[in-house]
């Protein structure tokens, strides 16, 4: 009798463990697809830039500062990796675009461009698709995080392997309000 209570905690112990470990790797899993999804959104809009840079330049050879700094920032944005790096670098990027879409807003001849306005509107369509991306990486990531966190996980997950992932968060320049000047 003593042998099938043994047995039965044993059994018990497994399955638990066994539904822990999946469970975990479900949640890295989902957290790991949630951030390829702003991997891609974000090659889009890596894409898309060029172009409107080159439109931009082939309307105007005046203001090369502005598109200059649109490339830096884009290359940055291209060269970051993990969540941290991309967001610093996909701010500084955001901060440039708005500078080239202030700069078409300045020239009449450019705000009629239909390339321009073609390149924007799937420009803004693409930070969008961005920012429902970041929700879904960081629900997911929570999702993770709390269930590594909460008991009975926190007792394997660290054991197993499993460490936090880090949510992909603002950065501190973007929180800013932005400054309008009416001339």
């Amino acid at each position: 009798m003593g042998f099938w209570i043994f047995l039965g905690i044993v059994v018990a112990i497994g399955l638990w463990a066994m539904a822990v470990y999946n469970g975990l790797v479900s949640g890295r899993n989902q957290a790991q697809t949630a951030w390829s999804q702003i991997d891609v959104q974000l090659k889009r809009r890596h894409d898309l830039i060029p172009n409107l840079v080159q439109v931009v330049k082939d309307a105007m050879g005046y203001e090369q500062e502005t598109l200059t700094k649109v490339v830096q920032a884009r290359n940055a944005a291209v060269a970051a990796t993990g969540p941290a790096q991309v967001g610093v670098a996909e701010a500084a990027l955001t901060q440039a675009t708005r500078g080239l879409f202030g700069l078409v807003e300045s020239y009449p001849t450019l705000k009629a461009n239909e390339n321009i306005a073609q390149l924007q509107e799937e420009l803004t369509t693409t930070e969008n698709k961005i920012s429902f991306a970041r929700q879904f990486y960081n629900d997911s990531v929570n999702a993770y995080n709390n269930r590594r966190q909460s008991f009975p996980a926190v007792l394997a997950a660290a054991s197993l392997g499993f460490g936090p992932i880090e949510l992909f968060s603002m950065p501190e320049t973007e929180r800013e309000v932005p400054k309008v000047a009416l001339r």
